[in-house]
């Protein structure tokens, strides 16, 4: 968001999780995981409920790196303290800088319109609101393209997005509007509202026509690595999906995840996946793949 905004070049540090745009990883990175978060979508959802219910942090932060840089401001978020730093770790990171206190804007973003209202919250704190104004103008139009065109087509294919395979996760916050955006009917997770779990029983019921698999925080290889907890399943070949050959594997961290201005692509993404041939924006193979 703050690339996209034109000031990279302000930029002195990172958090782990950020990698885009690439130029970005030279920075040195301020936070890390405190757990492990290698293995089976089950092993890590195992550590990371442990964690949180012995109230540990998932992640740290660099307090040493933060008082040395010295930033004068800090952009953090509150959406979800599984994906990235707590709020009070990170206050807690700048509360002895009592000479240079940090500015703190922290994002709680659930639906697009929240997404869209950050992008001016963090252009305001740059000092620079009509470069926020401008972009925010931008990625709505680009959505209101695709929406306008898809309400257009004639079938509108009932949609499943697994957010975490195993346990299995349906996609909440704004990826449900991205569904209906994209001319699909979301069947699973409500927009505005964090993601839900989902139980097997639940996926067959709904049986959706197409089903988006893009696991928080994992990319195209490590989503397909992790496939045999589904396929394995025995509801997994009953589903009409499943026998329409209509699975698709998304990045869902470089995508769907990240609240922020590629949430756009992401839109493309469901656009391509849903209406082969009506929508072409060259994301197949990097952005997603068919099962």
């Amino acid at each position: 968001m703050v690339c996209a905004l034109g000031f990279q070049d302000r930029l002195v540090a990172r958090s782990h999780e950020c990698d885009y745009p690439p130029e970005v990883r030279a920075l040195p990175s301020c936070t890390a995981p405190s757990i492990d978060l290698r293995g089976t979508s089950a092993e890590i959802d195992r550590r990371v409920k442990e964690a949180l219910r012995q109230a540990l942090s998932i992640y740290r932060v660099d307090e040493g790196l933060l008082r040395r840089l010295r930033p004068d401001l800090i952009v953090t978020q509150s959406q979800c303290e599984v994906s990235a730093v707590r709020l009070r770790e990170v206050e807690a990171a700048t509360c002895t800088w009592l000479d240079a206190p940090a500015r703190i804007v922290s994002l709680e973003p659930a639906t697009l319109a929240d997404v869209w209202g950050d992008v001016g919250r963090v252009a305001e704190a740059l000092g620079a609101p009509e470069r926020g104004t401008g972009l925010a103008g931008r990625l709505r139009r680009r959505v209101d393209a695709i929406a306008e065109r898809t309400r257009q087509l004639p079938d509108r294919p009932a949609v499943v997005c697994v957010e975490w395979i195993e346990p299995l996760m349906a996609a909440g916050n704004w990826t449900p509007e991205l569904v209906e955006l994209a001319g699909g009917v979301n069947l699973a997770g409500t927009a505005g509202h964090h993601s839900p779990w989902l139980t097997w029983d639940e996926l067959a019921a709904r049986d959706p026509v197409a089903i988006v698999v893009a696991p928080c925080g994992f990319d195209l290889a490590r989503t397909r690595a992790e496939l045999p907890a589904l396929t394995r399943h025995p509801a997994w070949p009953g589903l009409r999906a499943v026998r329409a050959g209509r699975v698709s594997l998304a990045d869902g961290n470089q995508y769907f995840n990240r609240s922020g201005p590629r949430l756009v692509e992401s839109l493309e993404i469901l656009a391509e996946i849903l209406h082969p041939g009506a929508f072409v924006f060259g994301h197949e193979g990097a952005g997603w793949q068919r099962l």
